[in-house]
């Protein structure tokens, strides 16, 4: 299209603007304090930084705890007198201690896993599209909203207050498995701070389902007139399996929470029975550490979607618009979002192969688990068939996207080889499960962040991120995640157990050396890039090139239809009618058409 048809059309776009603004004036502009603005905000828009924010801080917390333990295993001999002034007792002598070691793995687990990919992703972007690319003024329940970013920011407090306690944060693996997470007297990092973790953990489930229950009560009642749910964008379709993923899932993360809080600190015998500590034989019985196991995979399944959905459908999003071609198999995107979602609650039992599971019942998960590949090889085929021969723009977020799909390909392949138990048994618990699940899962969801962000960062602050720091960002992070993720693989085909302090004792590892060198150093590289994001995402929102025009990407969806900086409520006038499905590129010799003009008397019907 060209510019002086995007400009008449912005002009067209103005006076309407003006004219529904006049109608509405006493209204827009009640005077909000800082408080009520920025803080206790409930505009669903204020809400959506305040969760990226908060997740982009625990980013660098989390990413920071990676680049400690690699320095630890890639120079296990060596001592860093600077690690004895920051953390002290944790790291006497420059080096740090076994117990800070595995509490460092275990908050990097968490941190990145819930805090970061959870409501950093979900809770910035559900928060921000919903209402926007639904045609709703807000959320269905903007104060529940508000609450489900505060119960989150206190659920930030407390696992940050964690990491000062006396005995250390927790430190029983991200997964915190009883008995060691149990029993105050198993290790320094199952005393306090195991307490604060299931306590923040709580708070962040709360803010999970306040948060899950709202997006889908918002999608199901508040659209716009004329969007059916066959023409809403693949967004927001990801975003609602999500939704309803974790409502299901968490509440079972919250009981198995709740009752190790019991075992720890009420003598109950939950997940404990006939355990001697230390020469001391404990009263409990009849306890199973396995039942806590089911619990937390229950939920820690679904979690992998609750993560990737949501990049999926941003990815689908960022595609096609930026290769100016409809998405391909629009029904079949969404059908296999529909399979993931009733399969993620089919397969916990994946994680449990070597706990002594009867080997009937794991051929019946081994199954379930290599179906969820369908749907999956769906999603990248539609992928793939949607850039092929389009007209493609690569923009930083177009490269995170199939970026994203490159990651998401090569890290589901090796997942092919964990699904099956009888490789199971030798693969659990290597370097080879750490690869599969940092690429499919951990990098790829970063991909689909990034390309959110810099598709939707003109719509968050009216400028664009600088796309010279972008385009770096991208390379550097994209070839850096193969090269610490791929060589992993072969360390766990050669049976490097994972979550170990130090290799260098074992005959067997010692040919590792250079290799865990290696990735440790691509590590530290490819963290330093990350603030390289985090530097241009806060420089360019007061300095970034400022957004000249509504609908900068030339996208046929709601969002680029509000005003440059939609107040709150996101359109001044009426709220616009939907005609059409979110992706008319390149039709009847247009670019796009937009999804509220009416639909022509010659137009194929959509």
């Amino acid at each position: 299209m060209s510019e002086a048809t995007i400009q008449g059309q912005s002009v067209i776009g103005k006076v309407a603007h003006d004219h529904g603004h006049a109608g509405h004036h006493e209204h827009d502009h009640h005077e909000e304090s800082f408080i009520s603005k920025y803080v206790f905000s409930q505009d669903h828009k204020m809400i959506a930084k305040q969760f990226l924010i908060t997740g982009m801080i625990w980013a660098i917390i989390g990413g920071l705890f990676s680049v400690l333990f690699r320095l630890q295993l890639g120079y296990p001999d060596a001592t860093f007198p600077f690690l004895e002034d920051i953390f002290g007792k944790w790291a006497q002598g420059g080096k740090i201690s076994p117990d800070f070691y595995y509490a460092l793995v275990t908050m990097h687990g968490t941190i990145l896993v819930f805090f970061v990919l959870t409501a950093g992703l979900s809770g910035t972007f559900a928060n921000l599209l919903i209402p926007l690319q639904i045609g709703a003024r807000d959320m269905a329940s903007p104060m529940l909203n508000m609450l489900s970013y505060w119960f989150f920011f206190g659920a930030s407090i407390v696992m940050f207050a964690s990491l000062f306690v006396q005995t250390g944060p927790a430190a029983g693996g991200w997964t915190i498995y009883p008995p060691l997470s149990a029993l105050g007297q198993a290790s320094e990092g199952s005393k306090i701070g195991m307490d604060l973790w299931l306590v923040s953990m709580a708070l962040f489930i709360v803010s999970s389902l306040l948060g899950g229950l709202n997006y889908i009560s918002t999608i199901l009642n508040m659209r716009t007139k004329g969007l059916s749910m066959t023409r809403l964008p693949l967004t927001v379709w990801a975003l609602f399996f999500t939704a309803v993923l974790g409502v299901l899932s968490f509440p079972v993360l919250l009981s198995g929470a709740i009752l190790l809080l019991f075992d720890r600190n009420l003598g109950t015998s939950f997940y404990l029975s006939d355990i001697v500590v230390k020469g001391e034989i404990l009263p409990n019985e009849g306890g199973s550490a396995i039942l806590f196991q089911h619990l937390f995979w229950f939920l820690g399944h679904p979690e992998v979607y609750i993560i990737l959905l949501p990049a999926m459908g941003m990815v689908s999003e960022v595609m096609s618009v930026n290769a100016r071609k409809p998405i391909f198999g629009y029904l079949a995107m969404i059908v296999s979002l529909f399979a993931i979602t009733i399969l993620a609650f089919l397969v916990w039992a994946h994680h449990m192969f070597v706990t002594g599971l009867n080997p009937f019942l794991g051929a019946f998960f081994v199954l379930l688990t290599l179906l969820i590949a369908i749907p999956s090889a769906v999603k990248v085929f539609n992928w793939l068939t949607t850039i092929w021969r389009g007209n493609l723009r690569f923009t930083p977020a177009m490269l995170y996207a199939i970026g994203f799909v490159s990651l998401f390909i090569s890290g589901g392949l090796t997942g092919i080889f964990l699904g099956n138990s009888t490789l199971d048994l030798h693969l659990h618990d290597t370097y080879f499960v750490v690869a599969h699940f940092h690429i499919v899962m951990g990098v790829a969801s970063f991909f689909g962040m990034f390309a959110g962000l810099n598709h939707w960062f003109p719509k968050m602050y009216g400028r664009y991120l600088n796309n010279t720091m972008a385009y770096i960002h991208f390379w550097i992070t994209f070839v850096g995640a193969y090269l610490i993720f791929w060589p992993m693989h072969y360390q766990g085909f050669a049976g490097m157990p994972r979550r170990y302090y130090d290799y260098s004792n074992w005959e067997s590892f010692k040919q590792f050396i250079e290799l865990n060198r290696f990735i440790s150093t691509v590590a530290m590289v490819v963290f330093a890039a990350q603030l390289l994001l985090v530097f241009n995402f806060f420089y360019s929102i007061f300095k970034g090139r400022k957004l000249k025009t509504e609908n900068p990407w030339g996208a046929a969806t709601l969002e680029w239809t509000t005003p440059i900086n939609p107040g709150h409520g996101n359109w001044p006038g009426e709220i616009p009618e939907v005609h059409r499905w979110a992706y008319d590129y390149g039709k009847d010799g247009r670019e796009f058409i937009p999804q509220n003009e009416p639909v022509g008397p010659n137009e194929s019907h959509h």
